[in-house]
Order: structure tokens, then C-alpha cells, then sequence
């Protein structure tokens, strides 16, 4: 009879479907960045999926190609556009994969359960001042001339694309990560499609309130960024408060210099509005 009983509760109580997160890269990465957090979510039962932006990772497409940041972001709302009506995935962003972040929340406000920012543009509206590109692009001149740059329209109009050179990669990006993941980003990283970022501008929708009510959000703050500083994470949070605001010892890159720490986070913040 016990057996009985307990067959019945296994029948009568359906599983709560794992939450479906959704990985989206900084400028001149891939999908190929997330690899450790891809890894610890899928073996902890969790969904997930990274996706390349336009020219990013193994998509063919030339960064000096692309001209607006609807073109970059394309995989991104075409993914989203693709998902059920009640399926809502976990939106995480990092560095400039928080403008995508931004403007999916605003498109997308039902299909996004959560949106987390790691060391990323976290701006409402986008690029619209100079106070939002002092605030959400690296300022890097300190260190000279580290930017290889690209000029699809021609070097009479402001360059189109930008990498920065190896030599400096790991001085910004991975002072704190282990040698063989600077050397895997060394071979993997692509120009970036700057002139397209740089001019990102997401449209006031109508009903505003409706997405910060549908949308929360948390930020990671990287307290050794050497990219987006943390004086500028803190002035982006104050901004624009987020619901939660973490942070981790890491440089630009936690998902390589602290993963485990990073993936902890993520489900903490998944945690703190109900999705698991």
C-alpha cells in the first residue's frame, strides 16, 4: 500500500522544467566563450544555449560589413522569436552582450524570466549621450595604441570594426585567467563590429513600466576590470538600479579567471526571482 501511495505522488506531482539559459557574448568573442559554464550548467541538468552574433564566433559574416546593431544582434531576436509563447528563457550578457540584453528585454518582455548582466553595457535606452558612452564603452587610451581597426566605408569615415591586439589581450581582457584560456581566445577572437555597437540606440517603448515589471534584473560586478571599470559598473547600476547586484574577484572574463564562482551567481540569480 506504502509503494502505492508513493507511485501516486510520482505520477500526481509533474517535474518543474530546468531553466533554459541563454548566453550571449561581449565584442570580438563567440559562443566558444562559454564553454566552462556551459559545461557545469548542463551537467547540473540545466538548458542552455549560446549563440553567435553576427560575425562572431564560426558566423561568416564581416564585422566592417554591418552598420547598424539590429544587423549584429539578429541571431539573438531571431532565437527569441523562435521560442514557444510560454517558453521564457534566462537572458545572461557579457560586456557588450548587455546592449543585446537590453534591447531583447524590450522587444521580448514575456519570453525573458530573468536578464543578468556580467560586466556588461548596462544602459536603458542605449547609446543616446555622451554620459551613456562614458559610462558603457572602454575607455583604454591609458594603455596606448591597442585597437587594430577596420574601415569598411573607408578611411574618410570612422572605422566600422576593432580588435584589440594580441600583445595587449591578456594585459586587459585575461590578467587573471589561466595562460591556455588567453592563448584559446588568442586564436578565436575576430574583429568586432564597433561602429554598429557604438550607435546602438533601443526605442522608449510604450509601455515602459510593463517591461521592468516583467523583466527583473541583476547585475555581476568584476571587481578587477580592467575593460568595463568597476566605477563605471557602479555608475550604470546607479542609473538604472538593478534588483540584485553581485560581485566576483575576477578580471573581464570570470566565465574564465572564475567560472565556478560565476556559475554560482547565476543560479543564486535564478534562485532570488523563482526560476528554479
Amino acid at each position: 500500500m506504502a509503494q502505492e501511495n508513493q507511485e501516486e505522488t510520482l505520477v500526481s506531482k509533474p517535474r518543474t522544467k530546468p531553466p533554459h539559459f541563454v548566453l550571449i557574448h561581449g565584442i570580438s568573442l563567440g559562443s566558444w566563450c562559454w564553454y566552462k559554464i556551459k559545461c557545469l550548467m548542463e551537467v547540473s541538468g540545466f538548458t542552455v544555449t549560446c549563440i553567435d552574433l553576427k560575425s562572431s564566433g564560426i558566423d561568416p559574416t564581416s564585422a566592417d560589413s554591418l552598420t547598424s546593431f539590429d544587423q549584429y544582434n539578429q541571431p539573438l531576436i531571431d532565437f527569441l522569436s523562435s521560442l514557444p509563447e510560454q517558453e521564457q528563457v534566462i537572458l545572461v550578457g557579457h560586456s557588450a552582450g548587455g546592449l543585446s540584453v537590453t534591447s531583447s528585454i524590450h522587444k521580448f518582455p514575456k519570453k525573458i524570466s530573468l536578464a543578468v548582466y556580467i560586466a556588461a553595457t548596462m544602459l536603458r535606452l542605449g547609446f543616446q549621450t555622451d554620459k551613456d558612452l562614458k559610462d558603457g564603452v572602454p575607455e583604454l587610451s591609458e594603455h596606448g595604441d591597442v585597437y587594430e581597426l577596420g574601415f569598411g566605408l573607408g578611411t574618410e569615415n570612422p572605422p566600422t570594426s576593432a580588435l584589440i591586439k594580441q600583445e595587449f589581450q591578456r594585459k586587459l581582457l585575461y590578467h587573471m585567467s589561466p595562460q591556455q584560456e588567453c592563448a584559446l581566445a588568442a586564436l578565436l577572437m575576430r574583429p568586432g563590429p564597433l561602429l554598429a555597437l557604438t550607435t546602438t540606440k533601443v526605442e522608449e517603448e510604450e509601455k515602459e513600466q510593463e517591461v521592468e515589471e516583467y523583466v527583473p534584473r541583476v547585475y555581476i560586478k568584476t571587481l578587477h576590470d580592467r575593460v568595463i571599470k568597476p566605477e563605471q559598473q557602479e555608475a550604470m547600476m546607479k542609473r538604472w538600479p538593478p534588483r540584485e547586484a553581485y560581485e566576483v574577484d575576477s578580471d573581464h572574463s570570470p566565465f574564465f579567471s572564475n567560472p565556478f564562482v560565476l556559475f554560482g551567481l547565476l543560479i543564486k540569480a535564478a534562485v532570488s526571482v523563482g526560476s528554479i
